[in-house]
């Protein structure tokens, strides 16, 4: 028993366990408020984590508690179905309650959590407010096709389809091969990778014994009495809704409509829906759960929180902007000041105010900006990506991927805001969860939107084989139906380079080429440094400004805005005092930015090292030679300022080692230089001796970029 292996978005108030009859339970309780959400276990193949797209939004409005049900997760495994039945899961739940001093909650349950739900709600009705079925599975007696009938016990005489529901052949080695049907089943909608993937891992977790067993005590096998669920909705007085998907393959949605007629409860439908539509649809069901504990709740406010206190005709409003800058580092920040400087020059009237994380807040307070106060919600996209990097490695395709519970909760941020307040426009600098979930339910899109990126394309990273090279090309092929269906979710895609900076590559077997897509989809702004060019174009004079000695060459080493590039320093570091053994009079600024701490860092001698540095830009025009990761915008800005430089892109960091190369091969500028040579001291020392001060001849770099792509957004309001 484990700690989960991912990290989760939001950190729970407070965890605890209970023991009834002698089987430990796992707790977690997450956020305030009067209103209490008890997100219950679903069958025991998965765990509390199944509940990670909900709990982030669910918790900035009601006090949410949830708990690993026995049999996987942090909770106990016994053994026997009998440590299995619906009235045990229920009782579960009531000391979970008791447990975390919860009165009365609103339960929720996916799957045959809904029938342990009933069993609690019917149980112990002062206890439940409201009942909520997702894609409910129960032992209700109705009509039931398109699932075939298997044996359980006895000999595995086949492996196919439904066959692998099979006790023996789950304890014989097939528990992986069932996993795989099954979640391939309960997530029926197409580009559903992730979701299988995150079940298939949790459902490892656990034993094939743990789950048989669970099985068995659900089901009524092994001698266990199941008591039918209609004499248990006989006795629930509390309000129930149920949402359903028409295209469940594991429990049809009759079920929730048998359901609703024995409680008198309601039926929402998803029309093309799965069996988890919480993982698969969030957006919606996030939606719907917050909206039926709120009229749960028994006092007005939430109604009267929902009002605008007041409302301006629209001939007296001022123009509003929100402005959400991508938070991964610090490279879109200085490039959407600029963009937004130029807005302003169109619309002097124009208001805006930016949803952005740290660091990106930290550059946006500096300049003056609104930072929006809703931007205190929103889960750290950098720390995210902290979490996954390794030694200046970050598989940044997977690193996203796994980034899909911050995107939820973040866009669920974004919804609030724009459902509470008007804005005439909307801008997404990669803003990644806002392009997604807009496509996926384009209903919510109630203002122009603009949608700002660097590169397009997600390319697998060859050590990843064939899986990755799939996964890639779904990811890619989803972008594409999105595009091709709801054309109008952007109202201006503006690609931030030129046709050729676009890589020429295909976004996957049978799919079209990335430029060709690109040119005939994207308006192309230019490249936006988010400085003028011609301030940093005299370099004896700002190195006078900066303090510079014009006889000592210097060497600037910077890793960006996020925490990934700390064993980059070090090498550096490393390297520093055989470069100097060669170059004496050589000075170093090493700037970690304001995710690194400075302090555990080696001293050496020639070297000054800085957190923050806000003109960044004018020290690497002014530096003989830089020293930097392969991110995009730092890379440019020393190819604007025709400065020398060697960039290490982390490994297995698909934009940095394609997109942004493909780039700088177009300009001729920089050097690569492979992590594993940077990581010889000895071999870097060589190099950065070998491009302090080398002629350059670098492609310009565009000076209009921030006014071209002000002119295409200023269009639209």
């Amino acid at each position: 028993m484990g700690p989960h292996p991912q990290a989760p978005a939001t950190e729970p108030d407070s965890t605890g366990t209970v023991t009834r009859d002698g089987v430990t339970l796992d707790y977690a309780v997450y956020g305030g408020g009067s209103t209490t959400v008890l997100l219950m276990p679903t069958w025991t193949v998965v765990h509390s984590r199944f509940w990670k797209a909900q709990i982030g939004y669910l918790a900035r409005h009601f006090r949410v508690v949830t708990f690993d049900g026995r049999g996987n997760g942090r909770s106990d495994r016994p053994v026997g179905a009998a440590a299995y039945t619906d009235e045990v899961y229920a009782a579960d739940a009531l000391a979970v309650l008791d447990a975390t001093d919860t009165a009365r909650a609103v339960v929720v349950g996916v799957s045959w959590g809904l029938t342990w739900g009933l069993h609690l709600a019917a149980g112990h009705p002062d206890r439940v407010a409201g009942l909520v079925g997702l894609g409910g599975s129960t032992n209700v007696d109705i009509p039931r096709t398109g699932r075939d009938v298997v044996e359980w016990d006895g000999p595995s005489t086949s492996t196919e389809g439904w066959a692998k529901h099979n006790r023996q052949y789950w304890l014989e080695g097939g528990y992986g091969d069932f996993l795989e049907f099954f979640f391939g089943q309960m997530f029926s909608e197409p580009h559903s990778t992730k979701q299988i993937q995150d079940a298939v891992g949790w459902a490892l977790e656990t034993t094939p014994q743990a789950v048989a067993d669970a099985s068995s005590g659900m089901h009524g096998f092994d001698g266990i009495e199941v008591t039918p669920i209609e004499e248990v909705c006989a006795r629930v007085s509390c309000p129930v809704l149920l949402v359903h998907g028409t295209q469940d393959a594991i429990s049809p949605a009759a079920v929730s409509q048998r359901i609703a007629e024995l409680t008198g409860g309601s039926v929402v439908l998803l029309e093309g829906a799965g069996h988890g539509p919480s993982a698969r649809h969030p957006v919606v069901v996030n939606h719907l759960i917050r909206d039926f504990a709120e009229r749960c709740d028994g006092s007005p406010a939430a109604t009267v929180a929902a009002v605008r206190p007041t409302w301006t005709r629209s001939g007296r409003r001022r123009r509003r902007a929100l402005y959400l800058s991508s938070p991964i580092g610090l490279g879109h920040a200085r490039r959407d000041l600029a963009i937004a400087d130029e807005l302003r020059k169109r619309h002097p009237d124009l208001e805006i105010s930016w949803l952005a994380q740290h660091p990106v807040t930290t550059v946006l307070e500096r300049a003056g900006e609104r930072v929006h106060p809703a931007s205190a919600w929103l889960a750290n996209e950098s720390s995210h990506i902290e979490h996954d990097a390794g030694e200046h490695d970050l598989h940044a395709f997977q690193a996203i991927r796994r980034m899909d519970e911050v995107l939820v909760q973040n866009f669920m941020v974004f919804d609030d805001v724009v459902r509470g307040e008007q804005y005439d426009l909307v801008i997404g600098d990669e803003a990644w969860d806002l392009d997604y979930f807009l496509h996926e339910n384009p209903e919510l899109k109630r203002f122009p939107f603009v949608w700002m990126t660097d590169f397009v394309g997600w390319l697998p990273m060859p050590e990843g084989g064939a899986a990755e090279a799939a996964l890639t090309a779904d990811y890619n092929a989803e972008m594409l139906e999105h595009r091709a269906r709801h054309r109008w979710v952007r109202d201006r895609s503006i690609f931030v380079g030129s046709p050729g900076d676009v890589v020429p590559d295909s976004f996957g077997p049978g799919l079209p080429g990335i430029r060709e897509w690109t040119e005939a989809n994207f308006d192309f702004a230019g490249y936006v440094t988010g400085f003028d060019q011609t301030e940093v174009a005299d370099r004896d004079r700002l190195r006078t400004d900066l303090g510079y000695a014009a006889d000592a060459p210097v060497c600037v080493v910077t890793v960006g805005g996020s925490g990934v590039g700390a064993p980059l320093l070090r090498r550096v570091l490393d390297a520093v005092p055989l470069a100097r053994r060669q170059v004496p009079e050589l000075r170093f600024l090493v700037v970690t930015g304001p995710r690194i701490d400075r302090e555990v860092l080696p001293r050496r001698r020639g070297v000054t090292v800085r957190g923050m540095v806000p003109d960044l830009y004018q020290h690497l025009a002014a530096a003989d030679l830089a020293v930097v990761q392969g991110g995009l915008t730092t890379c440019m800005e020393l190819t604007a300022s025709r400065t020398p430089f060697l960039y290490v892109p982390l490994r297995n960091h698909f934009e940095q080692n394609f997109h942004v190369r493909h780039r700088l091969e177009r300009y001729r500028a920089g050097s690569h230089l492979p992590y594993e040579e940077a990581a010889d001291p000895d071999g870097l020392a060589a190099a950065i001796v070998a491009n302090l001060g080398k002629a350059v001849d670098y492609r310009p770099v565009e000076d209009d970029g921030a006014a071209r792509a002000a002119g295409l957004i200023a269009e639209l309001i």
